[in-house]
């Protein structure tokens, strides 16, 4: 009876550090392969183009498998997440926070986001199609899931007195709170700033996952 316990002890260990592995690839993953097609995309200009609608043309297919593979690995990493801090502080609402992450990736893979601006080149202007509008909600609401769990984690540190942790989290939260506001009000010249503040918060998860990762199994 003590080998089959601890058997499965083992055989959850392992899928433990496994999830959190996922976390620690995702964030990395969205970003190398977002910008790789931002610079070699034809017609793609970062300073006006969100990565979003790279789910459009004929390497579409690309960026859809980056949302819904991106997402699958995040919503993996919450599972790890969510076994490590168990019964601690933050242990609930983080893991679920970084898990709403991950479902709106999988969702705005599944909904593209509409053509526009210019991109891809020699597409007719539109107006908003169904899925379109769902793919602006849900990544929507799934980044300030992700700005939420940003604020979740540096409570965490703040009661371990971590303040490096604490002011990197706070930062990460804070830029892609701001960026994503005044991009919402309408001021496009914000599209890089907001890129790049999103891609350093999915950065920050993976981060996180990694730190996790290192603190348990090291």
């Amino acid at each position: 009876m003590q080998q089959t316990i601890s058997y499965e002890q083992h055989l959850i260990t392992k899928q433990t550090r496994v999830f959190l592995i996922c976390g620690v690839v995702a964030g990395p993953l969205f970003t190398i392969v977002g910008l790789i097609q931002a610079f070699i995309r034809p017609g793609f200009d970062i300073t006006r183009h969100a990565l979003s609608l790279l789910e459009n043309g004929d390497l579409g297919w690309l960026e859809i498998s980056t949302f819904l593979l991106s997402g699958l690995f995040f919503v993996a990493g919450a599972i790890g997440m969510r076994r490590v801090l168990y019964g601690n502080r933050g242990g609930t609402w983080g893991p679920i926070l970084i898990g709403a992450v991950g479902a709106g990736l999988i969702g705005a893979g599944c909904f593209t986001a509409d053509p526009g601006l210019g991109f891809p080149p020699g597409t007719p202007a539109i107006g908003p199609s169904w899925h379109g509008l769902l793919h602006l909600m849900i990544s929507s609401l799934s980044f300030l899931a992700l700005v939420a769990g940003c604020f979740v984690f540096a409570r965490r540190d703040l009661s371990q007195r971590r303040p490096g942790w604490v002011t990197y989290t706070l930062v990460s939260g804070v830029i892609a709170f701001v960026a994503f506001a005044v991009l919402a009000s309408g001021q496009l010249w914000m599209t890089s700033p907001f890129v790049f503040a999103m891609l350093n918060a999915y950065l920050w998860c993976s981060v996180m996952a990694a730190r996790l990762l290192t603190e348990r199994f090291a």
